[in-house]
């Protein structure tokens, strides 16, 4: 079996494959820089246990993380853990991605993940959206060149920012039950225009990618928040939870 574990900003994802390379599962806890490596072992030991995994069936794991210090403590707890072989996402690993960005050494992790889970599941070109603490775009070209992207904060850290310095804006989720574009109160003012904007956001920047990419590109999106906003938006876009852990799994079979 092999154990991938995709570390975001805000979330730690942990997907477990099979010997015939089925996802079995995937589960989410909460990133925390201040937790050892030994913290990390008994998280992952419980997770695997709510899932009846036994820990001595792994022939390795892979690790891609966005927060540089926790890479030696995830490793260091999955080693104790496992003890399997740990690949980790990094400039020298092979992908099998074509980067044309300036300098293809300072791509995120998380993007080069997304983008090999893509190319391999979906037809080219592509556009990505990963809706995580940031949400960002990644396009890839018809040839399976990843040509860059965008960046901008994501959906609970923009609602974090607007009510941190609007005295009278409370914290709110992005549920909207049922409500229309145009609030009749702050609160579903607010989530209107976070969950409608955003959706409306995607939609015009799909556009503008298109007129790059091609009209036939495959729009893809992916995080955790990404299933209630994709539900407002009018453009075709395929919604894969799984797509970096896929990615990942892809990844580790180029290198072993």
């Amino acid at each position: 079996m092999i154990f991938t574990v995709d570390v975001g900003n805000t979330n730690i994802v942990i997907g477990v494959f099979d010997n015939e390379e089925k996802l079995v599962f995937s589960a989410r806890l909460a990133t925390q820089s201040t937790k050892t490596a030994d913290e990390y072992a008994i998280d992952f030991k419980n997770i695997l246990g709510l899932y009846n995994v036994p820990v001595d069936c792994f022939d390795g794991a892979i690790i891609s993380t966005v927060v540089p210090p926790l890479m030696p403590v995830l490793k260091d707890a999955i080693k104790k853990l496992l003890k399997c072989k740990v690949l980790v996402v990094s400039s020298g690993i092979k992908t099998g991605l074509n980067i044309k960005i300036d300098d293809p050494a300072i791509l995120g992790a998380d993007l080069v993940c997304g983008a090999v889970g893509a190319m391999a599941k979906y037809p080219l070109p592509l556009i990505i959206f990963d809706m995580g603490t940031a949400t960002t775009i990644s396009a890839i070209d018809r040839n399976g060149c990843f040509l860059g992207g965008t960046i901008f904060p994501g959906v609970k850290v923009s609602l974090r920012a607007l009510s941190s310095v609007a005295a009278q804006l409370p914290d709110i989720n992005t549920e909207l039950n049922g409500m229309s574009v145009i609030g009749k109160n702050s609160i579903d003012s607010m989530k209107s225009g976070i969950v409608f904007g955003t959706a409306s956001m995607i939609d015009g920047m799909i556009e503008r990618y298109k007129a790059e990419l091609g009209d036939d590109a495959t729009v893809i999106a992916t995080g955790g928040i990404a299933p209630s906003i994709v539900m407002h938006c009018k453009s075709d876009i395929i919604v894969d939870e799984n797509l970096l852990t896929d990615g990942l799994l892809i990844i580790y079979k180029k290198n072993t």
